[in-house]
C-alpha cells in the first residue's frame, strides 16, 4: 500500500508559497483521482482509498515544515508503510523533478526532520525544484513565486502527478525515477 506524503505548512498564508509545493502536488494527485484530502489523523490530513485495486494513502502533515518528521513517523506507524515524500528543493532549478530511493536531506529542514525521526536516510522522495532566490532562504521559501516561475513549478507538478498515477498502477519506483529524472 503506497503512502504518499506531501510536505508543506498549514495556513492560508502559506498556501501558494514555494514551501507548499509538496502539498500542492498531493492535492493535484487527489484531484486527478477525483478525491479530497480531508480526514484528520496522525497530525495530518489524509485520503485513503483504492487505486488500481490497491489501498493508497495520500497525506499532508499539519505540522509546520520543520517538524514534518513527527507526522510522517506517525503515518508510517499507523499504516505500516514506508512513505514516499514529496517536497520543494532550492538546490535544483525551478520546474525540475528528482526522484531518489534514499539520500541526505540536503538543505531541506523538513526532510531533515523526517530522516531524524524515521531514523534512516532510506526514504523514497521526489524533490520539486524551486530554484534559489536572492536574500534570506526563509523569506524566499515562504514567498509566492512570480507568474513565470509558478508556471514552471505547476508544469512540474502536473508531470509528477501523471507519473504518480502510473506508479500507483505498478508500484515500480525505478520506472517512476526514469520517468521524472
Amino acid at each position: 500500500m503506497p503512502l504518499i506524503v506531501g510536505l508543506g505548512n498549514p495556513g492560508k498564508e502559506y498556501e501558494n508559497t514555494y514551501h507548499n509545493t509538496g502539498w500542492r502536488a498531493v492535492d493535484k494527485l487527489a484531484e486527478k483521482l477525483g478525491k479530497k484530502i480531508r480526514k484528520a489523523e496522525c497530525a495530518s490530513l489524509t485520503w485513503t482509498g483504492s487505486v488500481a485495486g490497491r489501498r493508497v494513502v495520500i497525506a499532508k502533515p499539519l505540522t509546520y515544515m520543520n517538524l514534518s518528521g513527527d507526522a510522517v513517523k506517525s503515518l508510517s506507524a499507523k499504516f505500516k508503510e514506508e512513505p514516499l515524500i514529496i517536497y520543494d528543493d532550492i538546490d535544483i532549478p525551478a520546474g525540475t523533478l528528482r526522484a531518489r530511493e534514499s539520500g541526505s536531506a540536503g538543505t531541506h529542514n523538513g526532510m531533515r526532520d523526517v530522516i531524524n525521526k524515521m531514523g534512516t536516510e532510506k526514504i523514497k522522495r521526489i524533490r520539486v525544484g524551486i530554484g534559489r532566490g536572492n536574500g534570506e532562504l526563509k523569506d524566499y521559501v515562504l514567498s509566492v513565486p512570480p507568474a513565470a516561475e509558478a508556471g514552471s513549478i505547476d508544469s512540474a507538478i502536473d508531470r509528477l502527478t501523471n507519473a504518480l498515477l502510473d506508479y500507483l498502477g505498478d508500484l515500480d519506483f525505478e520506472k517512476l525515477m526514469r520517468s521524472v529524472n
